[in-house]
């Protein structure tokens, strides 16, 4: 097969031999693509208060990290979740971006809980997709820069499959609708944590999203700049099951 496939190749015109080593390479690069792919698993928590997907997300990130520190190549994980009215303040956020006093947020219902990952205060609920990447950035070869951007491309790509024009605000980490103008509006807030290279918590895209529970931060830390949903930008109800199956691939595709 071997001698067979050389004389063939001998044979071809150099334009030929061009285009079936290009075919080669994409169908090697192909290959790669599916097999990094399946090694990164998916989990759906469906609804889920927020401290029990902390609990369960942080257990899997030390996980990562420690078989990782031992020389071995850890499992990485895509989770994807709703989460029960709850807001979540970032390392370099500010307590006064929430509008409500301890005892309003205790009549509500509503707990604020202090992360470790990048960024703000935002809300989380029913109707918005959570994705809680725990990859190994180094088995990828991939900055958190650029991991951060991945992140936003796999966005920018699900909404417009739905007709939604979003894109990046300078300074400003997230996807963006109008972004530069006075109508600027965010529909996905991005904060993540690393260690080792090891990502934890990562984006959460308005979907059907109830937003007046935005009313009661300053999202992000922004104060002249709002909020929306890909509900709200549709005017109508979105399949939020086939959202979120179009943002997992999407964002394996760039992975």
């Amino acid at each position: 097969m071997g001698v067979f496939y050389q004389t063939v190749v001998h044979n071809l015109s150099f334009r030929q031999k061009y285009v079936l080593k290009a075919l080669n390479l994409t169908f090697a690069c192909t290959l790669s693509n599916q097999r990094r792919q399946v090694m990164i698993k998916t989990e759906e928590w469906g609804l889920i208060d927020y401290e029990a997907a902390l609990g369960r997300q942080t257990t899997l990130y030390n996980e990562a990290i420690a078989t990782k520190l031992a020389g071995g190549r850890c499992d990485e994980t895509v989770i994807t979740c709703q989460h029960n009215h709850v807001y979540t303040l970032g390392k370099s956020g500010k307590d006064s971006n929430m509008l409500l006093s301890t005892q309003r947020l205790a009549s509500l219902g509503v707990q604020l809980y202090h992360i470790k990952r990048g960024g703000d205060i935002t809300y989380h609920g029913p109707g918005q997709i959570v994705m809680y990447p725990i990859i190994d950035l180094e088995q990828h070869h991939i900055g958190l820069k650029d991991y951060v951007w991945r992140l936003e491309e796999s966005v920018i790509t699900t909404a417009g499959d739905y007709g939604i024009t979003c894109g990046r605000l300078k300074g400003a980490t997230g996807v963006w609708i109008d972004a530069g103008r006075p109508t600027a509006r965010k529909i996905c807030a991005i904060g993540v944590q690393s260690s080792h290279y090891v990502t934890m918590h990562g984006l959460a895209l308005n979907v059907n999203t109830d937003l007046s529970y935005f009313n009661n931060i300053n999202p992000c830390g922004f104060t002249d700049k709002g909020v929306t949903s890909m509900a709200v930008e549709c005017g109508t109800e979105i399949d939020i099951k086939e959202v979120r199956d179009k943002l997992v691939s999407n964002f394996l595709a760039l992975i």
